[in-house]
């Protein structure tokens, strides 16, 4: 009868256990990142009346098994399920969640020098740190300091990860402005209006007499430049019709004169001629110093603390067909820009986290790490959504970029929520608490046997 008691006495301890971590999964239930735990139970050491006995067939006695009591249960393991929770969209651009394994990876905890949660709702502080409740995030902020010739950015991922700074860094400097930069080039597209009275007296001779405004330009467009320090330009480009040779009637080509001022500046190298087939296509001449280029180089003067620079012209984009339904000529393309502050900053499914800036550019702040484990659900939780290595998680051996490696691609704009089943939960709540009150029974039964044996010696 004792033995029974203390069966059920670790029965109950067992039941509270793990009603203990079901209270603590649905306690979480709204967590960012959490992942609940589960309960396993294993029967404790078993009493041997009698150890089993072989048959024999000299006597026709058959084998015995042996007899033993069980003395209880107890709890062999709290396993951690590391399932991915289902996202939760937030609209904030700063929030991430991992779609798949892999944990983001943070530093300036008091356990260890890295430490890793699946939370991704991060912040910036004050100093431009990358933030997560209080700890910063780690990553990869060295890509060279500049673009690929397909105009990504490649990072060095074989460095050491390292806190993310948005504001500055050693490789980069201040990244809270970007430089400006000079215009090197401008693509104009469009058609010129066939209709339009030829004024010159030969195809590279406009002659006098007319002065480009709205009166006497048959298309004008207008495009602002600027210079290394991001000074801005306006520059105007006027086009009028110049010539029709008809020596050839079966292929006459006309010429059209185009000339670039601005009110801003002084330009050189800033007129010329184009010239169309009977089609009303583009003669391409790519010579920049050619009478009829279409590739043409102006010169700009600069302000008083910047030397000359130099802009590329490409009008191979402009026609002049009669069946076309409108006339004009715009800038389809031109680069330049004059210096912008950071305004906000976007995260890759990569990990690249890219700045938006005043003037409307972008470029890359850094670039988030991944940690993945040989067994995840063998990492101590230590609170704040935390978790550190331990000696059967296998050990941190660097940061991965998202979506390599066996880690997870990430979602912006999203956070993972709690893997908890509420209507799991819920069910093994009740069994605990059923089997709980089983093993209470066990007791009070072995209770009122005690009471009756007591009671025979009265």
């Amino acid at each position: 009868m004792m033995m029974s008691m203390y069966s059920g006495v670790s029965g109950l301890k067992a039941q509270q256990t793990k009603l203990n971590v079901i209270g603590n999964n649905i306690a979480n239930v709204s967590t960012t990142g959490y992942k609940y735990q589960t309960v396993s139970f294993s029967d404790l050491l078993s009493q041997t009346l009698s150890g089993a006995t072989a048959a024999n067939t000299a006597t026709n006695q058959g084998g015995t098994n042996a007899k033993q009591i069980g003395l209880g249960v107890g709890v062999s393991a709290t396993t951690t399920v590391m399932t991915t929770g289902s996202t939760q969209s937030t609209g904030n651009s700063s929030d991430v969640s991992i779609s798949g394994d892999g944990f983001f990876i943070v530093k300036g905890g008091s356990s260890g020098e890295y430490q890793f949660t699946r939370a991704g709702n991060f912040g910036v502080d004050a100093n431009g740190n990358l933030t997560v409740g209080g700890l910063t995030v780690c990553g990869w902020q060295d890509y060279g300091g500049a673009a690929q010739a397909d105009g990504t950015y490649t990072y060095d991922t074989q460095k050491t990860v390292e806190p993310l700074n948005l504001f500055s860094d050693s490789y980069n400097g201040n990244k809270q402005i970007i430089a400006p930069e000079a215009t090197t080039a401008a693509t104009l597209s469009g058609n010129l209006p066939s209709s339009a009275t030829a004024s010159g007296t030969a195809l590279n001779d406009i002659g006098t007499g007319f002065s480009f405004d709205t009166t006497d330009a048959d298309a004008i467009t207008t495009m602002t430049t600027y210079d290394a320090q991001g000074n801005s330009y306006d520059v105007q480009v006027n086009f009028k019709k110049c010539y029709v040779d008809t020596t050839d009637a079966d292929n006459p080509v006309t010429s059209w004169y185009w000339e670039a001022a601005s009110s801003d500046t002084t330009l050189t190298n800033a007129s010329g001629y184009i010239t169309f087939d009977s089609s009303g296509k583009i003669i391409p001449v790519t010579d920049s110093t050619a009478d009829y280029t279409t590739s043409p180089k102006i010169t700009i003067a600069g302000s008083d603390s910047v030397t000359p620079f130099e802009i590329s012209l490409d009008l191979t984009g402009i026609s002049t067909y009669t069946s076309s339904s409108s006339n004009g000529v715009s800038v389809s393309k031109i680069d330049g820009y004059e210096s912008g502050e950071l305004q906000d900053f976007t995260i890759g499914s990569d990990g690249v986290i890219t700045g938006v800036y005043s003037n409307g550019q972008t470029q890359p702040l850094g670039m988030l790490a991944l940690a993945t484990f040989a067994n995840a659900a063998g990492l101590e939780k230590i609170g704040n959504n935390l978790y550190v290595t331990t000696a059967n998680s296998g050990a941190f051996t660097g940061g991965v970029p998202a979506g390599s490696k066996g880690s997870g691609s990430l979602s912006s704009g999203t956070l993972e929520m709690s893997n908890v089943d509420l209507a799991e939960q819920f069910s093994e709540m009740m069994i605990t608490q059923r089997a709980y009150q089983a093993n209470s029974k066990i007791i009070s039964a072995s209770d009122e046997m005690l009471q009756t044996l007591i009671n025979m010696v009265k």
